[in-house]
């Protein structure tokens, strides 16, 4: 009998989560958070610093970031210096300093209550433990959009402003922010808005020879020799090429390419497995974007999806999604929000790419805002947020 073996020798080499010893057309932008960061392992203590990182989804930020933190907590070890790297998903954390501060304590002390602490009394006590330790903490806050947006400036000063007024003279905290774009940042004071804004690293769009580049690398770690023709990378290459150089996407793509080849008992990932996955693989939303909505946002976008499936219009009105949500929140037994909440909600699911707004042309009666899903199945939409709403 034949013995039938996977296309995959390592399928976690394309895991989101995987941060790889490289990063292709990176290099640069790396080397600039290295001299930024080179006193926290040369003169620790004697500085702190700020670092924004800037760039649409799939541009590398999350993965450069890490394979940075690695890297200084690894030379730091090598010095006998205390440093610690923590990455934060601050959307994952609902927005809330609370939560970010917790997560970075429980870092240091699994066992801290998690509840009867506000969130300066935590960030007071991470200071304390810094302390004690002679630690010094790079900390990156990823998608700080989401706690710009939960509680505007007053968050943000106190992280940035934690180490005055301190007995010790030793910086213990140095901040990254991650970001889509700087646009938000002008919703902040002028005083944390300038912080945040001193130095900032931008990642560009990849371009088609760029993805082929970092595709080849992770079909090298993640598939068996002569598994991905070339034709294969090209044609996945191409795609994300189109879909705004998201190298996420890239991934993504090839690796459901290879899971329908497996089912098939294929020895190859061939180009028509990747046109298969191309109907699978939405690239302006997935399922931990989902999940990390809110209850409202999901109710909001849930009618939203349902109009767009009842109908072959190509944009919904405002007064539309408002109209499709109140009978969502209607069938989930939900107090409908505020018009001015639901705004907010429209503006946070633009910044996460999963609907597009403009405002109304010639033709339309009174100026409003026009929502669309551009990438979108608005079935398979529906469907994700459905299940979702169900747990």
């Amino acid at each position: 009998m034949f013995a039938y073996s996977s296309v995959f020798k390592d399928e976690s080499k394309l895991d989101i989560n995987y941060v790889p010893s490289r990063l292709p057309h990176r290099e640069s932008q790396t080397q600039l958070l290295n001299q930024f960061f080179r006193f926290a392992v040369e003169t620790p203590g004697k500085m702190t610093q700020r670092v924004l990182v800037v760039g649409k989804v799939g541009t590398g930020k999350t993965a450069m970031t890490q394979l940075f933190g690695q890297n200084m907590v690894r030379e730091g070890q090598k010095r006998g210096i205390n440093l610690h790297y923590v990455h934060v998903n601050c959307r994952e954390c609902k927005g809330s300093l609370f939560m970010v501060i917790q997560r970075i304590v429980l870092k240091f002390h699994p066992t801290y209550p998690k509840r009867g602490y506000s969130a300066q009394e935590l960030l007071q006590t991470l200071m304390q433990v810094l302390d004690e330790q002679k630690a010094y903490l790079i900390l990156t806050l990823d998608e700080l959009d989401a706690l710009i947006q939960n509680e505007g400036s007053d968050s943000l000063y106190s992280l940035t402003r934690v180490q005055e007024d301190r007995p010790t003279p030793a910086q213990r905290v140095s901040i990254i922010g991650i970001v889509r774009d700087t646009m938000l940042l002008d919703t902040l004071d002028s005083s944390t808005r300038s912080t945040m804004q001193r130095n900032i690293i931008q990642l560009e769009e990849y371009t088609q020879p760029q993805l082929h580049d970092i595709l080849n690398d992770r079909v090298a770690g993640a598939f068996r020799d002569n598994a991905v023709p070339s034709q294969s990378i090209d044609l996945v290459a191409e795609l994300a090429a189109l879909e705004g150089g998201d190298a996420r996407y890239a991934i993504e793509l090839l690796w459901r390419a290879g899971k329908y080849a497996d089912a098939q008992s294929a020895r190859e990932v061939l180009p028509e497995y990747v046109r298969k996955a191309v109907g699978s693989v939405y690239p302006t939303i997935r399922k931990d974007t989902v999940a990390t909505l809110s209850l409202h946002q999901r109710l909001l976008l849930l009618g939203i999806a349902r109009q767009f499936k009842q109908s072959d219009k190509a944009y919904l009105s405002m007064g539309e999604a408002e109209s499709a949500y109140a009978v969502v929140c209607e069938e989930y037994g939900e107090e409908k929000r505020g018009h001015t909440q639901l705004w907010k909600y429209v503006n946070e699911l633009s910044n996460l790419e999963i609907i597009t707004t403009e405002s109304s042309g010639v033709g339309q009666r009174g100026k409003t805002t026009l929502i669309s899903l551009p990438k979108i199945s608005a079935s398979e939409l529906e469907k994700e947020l459905r299940k979702t709403l169900s747990v």
